[in-house]
């Protein structure tokens, strides 16, 4: 499995250098930026495959970054962050982030989630070569060889996660399916704040995908188990 290039976004110089140490000692590509400016130019001329954000840069916010990478590409974002309040936390994941780790971390820690969305990566990408088919579900419809998903014919534009979760989802369409099995195919694990991210990128989905959030037709909580893609008419739909 080749190694992805990642942008590495941090101020605070010492914490900037463990990370890229850790990065070369496991033969990872990289590149560095110390403020929001100079990310958001490293990650539109030079494509990384994966960001490493620090939140608090000192000319814009890490969140505002984020936002900014948000509308032109679907790159992975893995926050890493001093602040951990939950608030904090569901801000940066309802941009966009993909992942949140906070400070201070462990270097194993740290390589374990790059390896999650590596897998992910190359997940995606093969899905994309192998896959031919395209599900259809009421006015939903996902062409799992393009990678993108429409609503009535107009594209949705969904996150790496938001679509992963979406094509689990309808890949499974009318099974419930688990907290813990949607969490280990998203992230490759199940943690405590797997579940509340999960929560928080299932909300955001259901914002871009149900025609009225007070009546949904597509996902159904199974409050305390999980989630469920249910089958939908066209006929019947409002």
């Amino acid at each position: 499995m080749n190694k992805p290039l990642i942008l590495v976004v941090e101020d605070d110089a010492p914490v900037r250098n463990l990370i890229t140490t850790t990065l070369k000692t496991n033969d990872y590509r990289y590149l560095v930026a110390a403020d929001g400016e100079s990310a958001i130019l490293e990650a539109s001329s030079h494509n990384p495959e994966i960001v490493l954000l620090d939140l608090g840069l000192p000319d814009m916010d890490g969140v505002d970054v984020i936002r900014n990478i948000r509308s032109w590409s679907n790159l992975p974002i893995i926050v890493i962050s001093a602040r951990s309040e939950d608030e904090d936390k569901i801000e940066a994941l309802d941009a966009g982030a993909d992942d949140y780790l906070t400070k201070p971390f462990s270097v194993e820690e740290l390589l374990a989630r790059l390896r999650v969305t590596q897998r992910r990566l190359s997940y995606m990408a093969s899905e994309m070569l192998t896959a031919g088919s395209v599900f259809h579900n009421g006015k939903l419809s996902v062409d799992y060889a393009s990678g993108c998903a429409y609503l009535d014919g107009k594209e949705l534009h969904l996150t790496p996660i938001e679509y992963k979760l979406l094509c689990l989802l309808c890949k499974n369409v009318g099974k419930v399916l688990t907290h813990t099995y949607i969490t280990q195919n998203i992230w490759g694990r199940s943690w405590e704040n797997d579940v509340a991210s999960l929560r928080v990128f299932m909300a955001t989905l259901r914002k871009k995908l149900e025609p009225s959030p007070d009546s949904p037709q597509y996902i159904q909580t199974h409050i305390g188990v999980g989630y469920r893609m249910m089958k939908v008419d066209p006929e019947q739909e409002k």
